[in-house]
């Protein structure tokens, strides 16, 4: 909707592959922008998932006051609180022009938010800081997993998960042209790299009970070394 103003999607930090985004790479990519007259659209909706705590998530708006001016940032309490099923999201848009296009744009098409929904998104920001905490841990504890099972299994690899609970796995050096398939058939459902544009990847969700990945990752292992 805001196309005649040129718009340019962003997500950090990013799916599928796990980045955070450093302050450099962030005011390459805004200067670019900036001297383009694009509309920055920053779809932030993992930053509440960063792992690595070296790292530190930084807000797109927040590098500068002209690059707040261009930016729209969405932002959800779904993925880091498992809320998708309540509908609940925002924008944050400091430039008063452009949050009024947002909101024609929206008008007719976007509900208004619920009650329940919004009762939840108050609970998980306002008294969940604990429950984050002891969430982080896990999913680095399952990371860890992915990451030593993948490293032993001939034909695939993996980077390093920063941010979110998704690993990027390259199933190139399996040689078929289905890996999706491939592992679907053994009882493990991955998304298929080709809706990323890049066949041959694989996305492991690993946000689910460490059993429930270690049973996966062990198919996944049996059925390279089988077949």
């Amino acid at each position: 909707f805001l196309r005649p103003l040129g718009l340019r999607l962003l997500f950090p930090p990013h799916n599928p592959t796990g980045r955070v985004f450093t302050s450099q790479e962030l005011t390459r990519l805004a200067d670019f922008c900036m001297q383009r007259d694009i509309i920055i659209c920053s779809d932030e909706i993992h930053s509440g998932l960063v792992l690595d705590k070296d790292k530190k998530h930084i807000p797109t708006a927040c590098l500068d006051v002209e690059v707040a001016k261009k930016t729209i940032t969405l932002m959800a309490p779904s993925k880091t609180y498992n809320l998708p099923g309540l509908g609940f999201s925002f924008a944050v848009i400091s430039d008063p022009g452009l949050r009024k296009q947002f909101k024609n744009a929206m008008h007719g098409i976007v509900p208004h938010v619920n009650t329940f929904g919004f009762t939840a998104a108050l609970a998980a920001y306002r008294d969940s800081g604990k429950w984050h905490g002891a969430l982080l841990d896990y999913l680095r504890e399952n990371s860890k997993i992915v990451e030593e099972t993948i490293s032993r299994i001939p034909g695939l690899t993996t980077t390093h998960v920063e941010a979110t609970y998704l690993a990027w796995i390259d199933a190139r050096g399996l040689g078929g042209n289905d890996p999706a398939g491939f592992f679907e058939k053994a009882g493990v459902g991955l998304s298929d790299g080709k809706d990323f544009g890049a066949p041959g990847f694989l996305r492991l969700n690993f946000g689910c009970p460490k059993k429930l990945l270690e049973e996966s990752l062990a198919k996944m292992e049996r059925a390279v070394l089988s077949g």
